[in-house]
C-alpha cells in the first residue's frame, strides 16, 4: 500500500520549491539520497525541477492575470478586454474649435429695403478642409455640410452690412458657425476575391481617429455597426414635400431620422495603438439572407418541413431574433476606406490661427446656378474662415489605467438608458439636423393616470425647442418623430416613452428699489434690469424651476448704488405676444418661493428689454 506524502501545493516561486523539494528527500528518502552540496548530481535535479516549475508558474499567473480588466497589464489585452466590456478605446483624441465661415452676397431692395441676396448664397458639402499657415502638423476638417440659404435656432445665419456705396447697403456678409475636429483624411484600399466568412483587414497608422467611410467598387457604402449582429442603422433623409408632406412644414426639422435594415456593415477594434481591424460578416447573398426573420406559417407551426404536427409543441420567440449571416462579406470587389488621423495634444491651437480653406473648389457651389458668372466669382472668392477661440479637448490616447476604468464604468450602461436621467441626457444628445431639443423633463407616469392593473413602466419625456429668435414653443410633429426613432435603438424594452409638450409661462418683473444719495438713478435702474437679464437667460432654466424670490433681492442688494430693495414682484403675462396659458402666480407662491404646476411647465422671460420694470421709489 501506498505511503501518504505531505505535499505542499502553494509553493511557487524558484526557492520555496527548491526548499520544498530538498525536505520532501530528507523525509521521505533520508537513507536513499543525502547528499545536498551545491555541485552533487541530486541538487541539479532538483534545482532543474524548481526552475521549470518556476517558469510554469509565473507564465500560469501571468496569463490568468491577463484576463481580468482590473490587473491586465499588456496593452493588446486591455484593448480586447475593453471591447468585450462595451468601451471602446481610442489612441487619440482630435481637438475640436468652433469656427465661423463668412460669404459676401450682393444687396437687394425687397420691400422698400435692402436685404442680401440669398441666391448667392453658397452651399458647402461635409468635408470641407481647413489648415494653418502656422500649425502644419494636421488640417482642421468640418464634417457637417453649410448651406448659407438656410437658417434656424439651431443653425443660425447672421447677416450684417459689409460694404456701403452711396449710403446703399452694397455687400452683406453672411455667418455660419461650425465645429471643427483636427483630422486628416487618409485613403487606402482593400480587394476581395473568393468570398470567406468574417474577413478582415487591418490598417496601420499612427493616431487613427475613426473610419470616415467605406465604398466599394460597384458604388456601395457600407457603414459601422458597433457590432454584426445589429442591424439596424440609421438613414438621413431631407425634410422635404417629396420624402414626407405631412412633415415638410415642420422647418425646426431640417432632416428626418429613420431606421434602415443594412446587410453590408462592419464592426471596428484596435489592436494596438497603431493598428485598426475591420471586420465584415459572414454572408454571400444580398437578395436571400436570414437577417429578416418574420415568424409565419412556413417557419413555425403546421408549416415546418419534415413534421407532421407541432399542436402539442412551444416555440420560443427569442428563436426568431437570431441571424446566421451578420451582414455579408465583401467579395470580388474593391474598397475603398477614407479614415481620420491626427488629434493629440499638440492640436490645441491657438485662436485666430485656421485661416486657409483647402477644398473649396471640390465642395462649395451655388444655391441658385441661374446667376451671374462674374459676380459668383467675387461671391465665392470672399469665402472665408477663422477660428475665435483655441482649439481645445485634444489629447493622447487612453493610458492602460484610462482603459482599466473606463471600461469598467461602460460596462453597467451599455449604451442603454436604464434610469431617467440616461433618457434625458440621451435625448438632449439627439444630432440637431434631427431638430434641437432646448429643454427636457422627465418623470414616471403619474399614479392616478394608470389604469387598474398597469405597471407604472410609462415614463412621460417633455420637451420643447427654440424659434429663430431663441424664444420658446412646442417641438414639431417631426421633431418628436425623430426623437421617438432615435429613443428607440436605446430604450429598455419594457419601458415606454410618451413624448409630450412642456407648458410655457411667461412672467414679467417689477422691482422697487432706493438709491443712495449722489448716485445716478437711471444707471442703477439699468444695472438691475442687467441683472435680471442675466438670471432670467432662458439658457439658465430647465423646465420645473421654481422661482426664489429670495435671491432676486439678495441680486438687486449687491448692486453698487442700491440702498434698500422695497418689493420685488413676478407677473404673469398672457395671449397675445406671449403664451397662451395664464398662471396663478399669486396663488402659487408660498415662503417667497414661486413653484411651478404639478403638470410640467417652465417659466420664460420672454422679452427681457420690456418685462422687466424697475421704479426708485423714496425713502
Amino acid at each position: 500500500m501506498a505511503e501518504n506524502r505531505n505535499i505542499s501545493y502553494i509553493n511557487k516561486d524558484f526557492s520555496e520549491l527548491r526548499s520544498s523539494l530538498i525536505d520532501y528527500t530528507k523525509t521521505y528518502f533520508p537513507d536513499t539520497y543525502n547528499d545536498f552540496s551545491a555541485t552533487s548530481p541530486g541538487m541539479l535535479f532538483m534545482e532543474m525541477a524548481s526552475y521549470v516549475g518556476d517558469v510554469m508558474s509565473f507564465y500560469l499567473d501571468n496569463q490568468i492575470q491577463e484576463n481580468f480588466t482590473q490587473f491586465a497589464r499588456q496593452q493588446n489585452n486591455l484593448l480586447a478586454l475593453s471591447y468585450m466590456m462595451g468601451y471602446r478605446p481610442k489612441v487619440t483624441a482630435a481637438s475640436t474649435v468652433e469656427v465661423k465661415i463668412y460669404q459676401q452676397v450682393p444687396s437687394i431692395l425687397s420691400g422698400g429695403d435692402y436685404i442680401p441676396d440669398y441666391s448667392f448664397a453658397l452651399n458647402i458639402s461635409g468635408g470641407l478642409q481647413l489648415s494653418s499657415p502656422v500649425y502644419n502638423q494636421s488640417n482642421f476638417l468640418v464634417q457637417d455640410p453649410i448651406d448659407f440659404s438656410y437658417s434656424s435656432s439651431s443653425d443660425p445665419t447672421t447677416s450684417t452690412v459689409y460694404q456701403i456705396n452711396g449710403g446703399i447697403p452694397e455687400y452683406f456678409i453672411l455667418t455660419k458657425t461650425r465645429h471643427a475636429i483636427s483630422a486628416n483624411i487618409q485613403t487606402t484600399t482593400f480587394s476581395f476575391g473568393t468570398p470567406e466568412r468574417f474577413p478582415t483587414v487591418e490598417i496601420s497608422n499612427s493616431n487613427i481617429i475613426k473610419i470616415l467611410d467605406i465604398v466599394d467598387s460597384d458604388g456601395n457604402t457600407w457603414y459601422e455597426v458597433p457590432y454584426l449582429a445589429q442591424e439596424t442603422i440609421f438613414d438621413t433623409i431631407k425634410n422635404t414635400n417629396i420624402n414626407n408632406p405631412n412633415l415638410s412644414d415642420n422647418n425646426d426639422t431640417p432632416f428626418l431620422l429613420q431606421l434602415r435594415k443594412e446587410p453590408r456593415r462592419f464592426i471596428t477594434r484596435f489592436i494596438n495603438d497603431t493598428t485598426l481591424q475591420i471586420q465584415f460578416g459572414a454572408g454571400t447573398n444580398t437578395q436571400n439572407n436570414d437577417e429578416e426573420v418574420i415568424p409565419n406559417p412556413d417557419n413555425i407551426g403546421l408549416g415546418l418541413p419534415y413534421k407532421r404536427s407541432k399542436l402539442n409543441t412551444a416555440f420560443s420567440p427569442s428563436n426568431f431574433l437570431y441571424t446566421d449571416t451578420y451582414g455579408i462579406a465583401p467579395s470580388n470587389t474593391t474598397l475603398t476606406v477614407r479614415y481620420l488621423t491626427g488629434g493629440g495634444v499638440s492640436s490645441n491651437i491657438n485662436a485666430g490661427l485656421l485661416s486657409t480653406i483647402n477644398n473649396a473648389a471640390q465642395l462649395v457651389k451655388f444655391t441658385n446656378t441661374s446667376i451671374d458668372p462674374v459676380q459668383s466669382q467675387y461671391v465665392f472668392n470672399s469665402l472665408t474662415v477663422t477660428n475665435t477661440a483655441a482649439a481645445t479637448g485634444g489629447q493622447d490616447g487612453d493610458t492602460n489605467e484610462e482603459l482599466r476604468l473606463k471600461s469598467l464604468s461602460s460596462f453597467t450602461t451599455q449604451l442603454r438608458s436604464v434610469t431617467q436621467d440616461d433618457y434625458l441626457i440621451r435625448a438632449l444628445s439627439m444630432p440637431s439636423d434631427y431638430g434641437a431639443l432646448s429643454k427636457v423633463y422627465i418623470e414616471s407616469e403619474k399614479i392616478s393616470n394608470l389604469l387598474p392593473g398597469e405597471v407604472p413602466s410609462v415614463l412621460n419625456l417633455y420637451v420643447l425647442t427654440f424659434d429663430n429668435n431663441k424664444k420658446l414653443k412646442n417641438a414639431s410633429t417631426a421633431l418628436k418623430q425623430n426623437l421617438s426613432t432615435y429613443l428607440s435603438q436605446y430604450r429598455v424594452i419594457n419601458d415606454s416613452i410618451k413624448i409630450k409638450d412642456a407648458f410655457i409661462i411667461n412672467i414679467k418683473v417689477d422691482f422697487d428699489i432706493i438709491v443712495l444719495p449722489n448716485y445716478n438713478n437711471n444707471e442703477v435702474i439699468n444695472k438691475c434690469i442687467n441683472v435680471f437679464k442675466d438670471y432670467f437667460n432662458i439658457d439658465n432654466w430647465q423646465i420645473n424651476e421654481p422661482i426664489m424670490l429670495k435671491d432676486l433681492y439678495i441680486l438687486l442688494d449687491k448692486i453698487e448704488g442700491v440702498q434698500t430693495v422695497k418689493n420685488v414682484s413676478v407677473v404673469n403675462a398672457s395671449n397675445g405676444l406671449y403664451s397662451s396659458y395664464s398662471y396663478d402666480v399669486v396663488g402659487a407662491t408660498k415662503n417667497n418661493v414661486v413653484y411651478p404646476s404639478l403638470d410640467p411647465m417652465i417659466f420664460e422671460l420672454k422679452y427681457p428689454d420690456t418685462d422687466i420694470r424697475g421704479r426708485v421709489v423714496p425713502l
